[in-house]
């Protein structure tokens, strides 16, 4: 993906009447309530905007959505890009690029993830603190997007402390339980094997998915702040280890996506 598709796509945007959103939405797997609060202006499927790739997941409804929410002109995806479904790495991190370049200020990335933690339970909400890139690609390979950052972006804190300490703060007000911990991400699309989820806890994960961490890297390169709630839908006990649907996934991350919204539509105000 060249600067020159990522600017047609912004520029496609902008003559449509998307105009400077302050804040960016990535929706994760069976993630969708957010959307029914924002006060919606424009929304575009995936398939009629320029060089955006489209959703492959029967459960990912891919579109781009624009508007108010708590006070603030949004971005949201409603299905993100994955890796497994055969888009190139820069075609998954595409959303994050034009949400930048369209002037959005922080990014919210959610996902489901299944807990490594055996602490952590499911139906439970972890804010990811940092993570672990078991992905086969990097956003970043290649010619160096000069435009958008430096080669050698620094990943120390790749999610913003800011961020992370309002969701706090917010979770502990609400009384919603809020887990910290390290997310891995894997290619997937396949689930784990009980070595796998061994091999993984001793690495130090706290809960696995498929997603996420290809979009915290391309944030970090442009600067971009970023935070991630996983919704864990599922516990990885190795010992205990039990065959898990995409259904059940679903049903999971639907019963928990409404502590979700409640967080982020706070933090949002909030920014």
């Amino acid at each position: 993906m060249t600067y020159e598709q990522l600017q047609d796509t912004v520029q496609w945007l902008k003559d449509h009447h998307i105009g400077s959103p302050e804040i960016g939405i990535v929706l994760g797997t069976g993630l969708g309530d957010l959307v029914k609060h924002i006060e919606i202006e424009k929304e575009f499927s995936y398939n009629v905007i320029p060089n955006f790739p489209i959703a492959t997941v029967e459960f990912h409804f891919g579109k781009l959505i624009y508007g108010n929410l708590a006070g603030k002109k949004v971005l949201a995806c409603q299905g993100r890009f994955h890796y497994y479904e055969g888009h190139g790495i820069d075609e998954v991190v595409m959303p994050v690029r034009v949400m930048k370049m369209l002037g959005a200020r922080a990014v919210l990335l959610s996902n489901a993830a299944g807990a490594v933690n055996l602490n952590f339970k499911k139906g439970e909400l972890m804010l990811v603190d940092d993570h672990i890139n078991l992905q086969p690609e990097n956003p970043l390979r290649g010619m160096n997007l000069d435009e958008l950052g430096d080669r050698f972006p620094d990943m120390s804190q790749p999610y913003d402390a800011k961020l992370n300490t309002k969701l706090k703060e917010i979770a502990q007000r609400k009384g919603i339980r809020l887990h910290q911990g390290v997310y891995v991400s894997v290619q997937g699309p396949n689930l784990e094997t009980r070595a796998e989820y061994r091999m993984l806890r001793l690495m130090g994960a706290d809960a696995v998915g498929m997603s996420t961490v290809p979009e915290v890297i391309a944030c970090n390169h442009m600067k971009l702040p970023c935070c991630c709630i996983s919704v864990l839908t599922d516990e990885c006990d190795p010992d205990n280890l039990k065959p898990v649907s995409i259904e059940d996934i679903i049903s999971t991350a639907k019963r928990a996506e409404v502590d979700l919204s409640s967080l982020y539509i706070d933090l949002i105000q909030e920014l």
